[in-house]
């Protein structure tokens, strides 16, 4: 069966009222039609209209971001990584889950001649045997330890607690690394840990 195609110079609406005077009606909102981006394929999608607010040039401050990298990832790329952004702040192990008291947030001072910083680190062992911060001649700061918080059985006083809650940074190796504005004497360090905060100030170079 052949379907009958009606041309539109020959087609008329019914029910139209001929003396009914015709509104000249602005649209509310008209978008001017650009057609599809190949002829041929009647289909295809418009093109779509480049903003200013999409565009993200190298040098622009997005503000704050995260990187999430697998799990199989490598000291190296996140060390390269960590090279590119000077002020960023990188967390691994316990420290990246996000639960309880936060690990690894760090604040940053400055003088003429040294900086000083501080970094949360509740729950963390103060044991010289599991905890260690180094400061390299470049600024880079790398700090590892171990989280004694979130165990599901705590020992105290001889006493035996199976926890209900378990809220805080679960217990585990972790390490936080950022970069300190500028090169530093990592020979000249005064450092103190103490009521889950470490403290450092450090001369520059």
């Amino acid at each position: 069966m052949r379907s009958q195609k009606i041309k539109s110079e020959n087609y008329e609406p019914t029910g139209m009222n001929s003396q009914q005077p015709v509104l000249d009606v602005a649209p509310l909102n008209c978008v001017p039609y650009m057609g599809p981006n190949n002829p041929v394929d009647m289909f295809s999608s418009p093109p779509k209209v480049k903003t200013e607010a999409v565009k993200t040039e190298a040098g622009e401050n997005i503000g704050p971001a995260m990187i999430f990298l697998p799990s199989h990832s490598t000291r190296e790329e996140l060390d390269n990584i960590m090279a590119a952004s000077k002020t960023g702040v990188a967390l691994t192990g316990a420290a990246t889950t996000g639960k309880g008291p936060a690990v690894g947030a760090v604040d940053i001072g400055e003088l003429e001649d040294s900086y000083y910083f501080r970094v949360t680190l509740p729950g963390v062992s103060s044991d010289k045997r599991h905890f260690s911060c180094d400061i390299e001649p470049d600024g880079k700061v790398l700090i590892k330890g171990i989280s004694t918080t979130g165990e599901k059985i705590v020992c105290r006083n001889f006493q035996i607690f199976h926890m209900l809650t378990q809220n805080l940074c679960p217990p585990g190796e972790f390490t936080v690394s950022f970069n300190l504005p500028g090169p530093v004497n990592h020979l000249d360090i005064t450092s103190h840990l103490a009521d889950g905060i470490l403290e450092a100030v450090v001369k520059k170079r």
